[in-house]
């Protein structure tokens, strides 16, 4: 088909991509659904002829797709990303079973019901497609046939949604991974064009750091948190998660140098967890957002600037809020280049896993951020 995006309609999120996709399977299963049963009849059809039975199929495989749609929406949306993916397993297996239980029951309803009214009004109404007598089933081979006339089509059917469901998760999560792998190698290479030798500027520091000590003792304490936070910077990033607690003390080396630079005229608001060990986050994530706090916050345009940093956590889940004032007359900038690459590396280290919401008003910005920590050093 001319024009057809093979890659959006599989891979796609998008409303008309996803309705297009799932319509094309359903439409496929209920035409094979319709010639399934018209190859295979119940009883009451064995004398109907085959274009006959194709027919009846339409309207009867109609309703047996509804039980199907119930057992693969609940296994796609709710165990699959609530169970089977964060490993929860014995609750996605007892989660199945239930499902399967009602899928059986609701099956077996329309099949008394809905399906039973619609053969009998069909028989009233055409009674030259049936020859000889119909045959009589007990009532409770009725109840047990109903049980699974629907439910081995909907079992088939949700296992084959869970499988192309999980597939594709998988096949994301790889090239997620692989993606990643390019971006952080693409910084590095950037990084290492763009900086000097970190041995020569780390050393240079050290000697600026010797003679600045009798003539400015401040200049001096600078130097040392501006070399602490090079250090960590070119060294301690190179893994891909750090210790919660060095990303925290980095962010404190940063503001006091902030403080130095700017003296008394900036209000500093912090609040920073008391127990980090045991943690482990994405190098420099954090850092962007406190920088961009600077940077509208400190402008020359305040006359009263001021910064308000608020970072807890509880478990394993870490939130973060950043406020700064900032002049009427700075509006539509939610940050340059380091906050989109820090919202780039959250989508590819916690995709769908984290939340930030930047919020820009007349004199503030606040910045919201969510994402869980990780238990060890290994991703």
């Amino acid at each position: 088909m001319l024009g057809f995006d093979r890659s959006q309609f599989v891979f796609s999120d998008k409303p008309c991509w996803k309705l297009l996709r799932h319509c094309s399977f359903w439409f496929c299963w209920y035409i094979f659904q319709v010639y399934l049963y018209s190859f295979t009849p119940s009883p009451i059809l064995l004398q109907v002829s085959f274009l006959e039975r194709i027919r009846i199929n339409m309207i009867e495989s109609f309703w047996f797709i509804l039980p199907s749609f119930l057992l693969s929406y609940t296994i796609l949306y709710l165990v699959i990303p609530r169970l089977i993916i964060p490993a929860k397993y014995l609750k996605a297996v007892l989660s199945i079973i239930i499902i399967i239980l009602i899928t059986a029951l609701f099956s077996a309803l329309l099949s008394l019901t809905v399906i039973e009214a619609f053969r009998a009004s069909y028989l009233r109404n055409h009674p030259e497609v049936f020859v000889g007598t119909i045959p009589l089933t007990p009532l409770n081979i009725q109840i047990f046939l109903a049980l699974i006339s629907g439910l081995r089509g909907s079992i088939t059917i949700g296992g084959v949604a869970a499988a192309i469901k999980l597939t594709k998760y998988f096949y994301c999560k790889q090239e997620q991974t692989l993606l990643l792998e390019k971006q952080n190698a693409i910084a590095e290479l950037q990084s290492l064009k763009a900086q000097l030798h970190p041995h020569f500027l780390l050393n240079t520091l050290n000697n600026i750091y010797s003679h600045t000590q009798p003539a400015s003792p401040v200049a001096g304490d600078m130097l040392v948190q501006l070399s602490a936070l090079l250090r960590y910077t070119l060294y301690s990033c190179n893994e891909s998660l750090v210790s919660l607690q060095d990303e925290v003390s980095m962010i404190e080396d940063y503001l006091a140098l902030e403080k130095k630079r700017y003296g008394n005229g900036l209000d500093v608001s912090l609040n920073l967890p008391a127990a980090t060990t045991g943690h482990y986050v994405a190098p420099l994530l954090i850092l962007p957002f406190v920088e961009n706090c600077f940077k509208h916050g400190t402008s020359s345009m305040l006359s009263n600037p001021w910064i308000n940093i608020d970072i807890s956590l509880a478990g394993n889940h870490l939130k973060m809020k950043f406020i700064n004032g900032k002049a009427s007359t700075l509006v539509g900038d939610k940050g340059g280049i380091g906050i989109e690459n820090a919202r780039r590396r959250l989508q590819l280290i916690y995709p769908n896993t984290h939340q930030l919401k930047i919020i820009e008003e007349e004199d503030v910005f606040i910045v919201n951020l969510e994402f869980n920590t990780y238990p060890n050093a290994n991703l």
